[in-house]
């Protein structure tokens, strides 16, 4: 159960390798008990997954996290750098969003680029409703956001944000 919740959380490439790490163990010790009794399909299905989980071990911790350790020392070194601030296209899924306020508003769930510029048409904020449990997403034209090193921060103020009507999980448009 703990190494399911370190990779549906999806904390990142290190959090998610360790969740591998920790799947590997767990059906190490079934293909154990597998030869200890004798029991050929516990034997079989645990050194597939034994299998599984050594790729998972090598794709999030080997590759994956090299990847992010990269993207995230670009970002750090043009913090100082005369050329443009940047932060990682990947990094924007979870970044927090601000209204035009100042006050949190709620997350960035992804942004739509455009195939033949490669410029952001838009961004899909998430904001908690029902005590939390859910979610409503709204889609923001680009021109209306912010990019910050952190954070995005809408050239609006919440009331013209909660006017953008809602998009459903399965409906997004294909241009706004």
């Amino acid at each position: 159960m703990i190494a399911a919740m370190m990779t549906a959380i999806n904390l990142g490439a290190r959090v998610t390798g360790w969740g591998f790490v920790v799947f590997t163990i767990g059906s190490v010790a079934w293909t154990i008990v597998g030869l200890g009794s004798g029991q050929v399909s516990l034997i079989a299905a645990n050194g597939f997954l034994t299998f599984v989980n050594l790729v998972g071990i090598w794709r999030w911790l080997g590759r994956q996290s090299a990847y992010e350790d990269g993207g995230r020392s670009a970002k750090a070194a043009s913090r100082g750098a005369p050329s443009p601030t940047l932060f990682t296209a990947t990094g924007i899924a979870g970044m927090p969003v601000l209204d035009g306020d100042g006050t949190p508003i709620g997350k960035a769930v992804e942004a739509l680029m455009e195939c033949r510029s490669g410029a952001v048409s838009y961004v899909v904020v998430a904001t908690a409703v029902a005590a939390g449990i859910a979610e409503e997403l709204r889609p923001v034209p680009r021109g209306a956001v912010v990019f910050e090193c952190d954070q995005l921060v809408l050239l609006m103020p919440r009331r013209a944000f909660e006017s953008i009507a809602p998009i459903t999980p399965d409906s997004w448009p294909t241009s706004i």
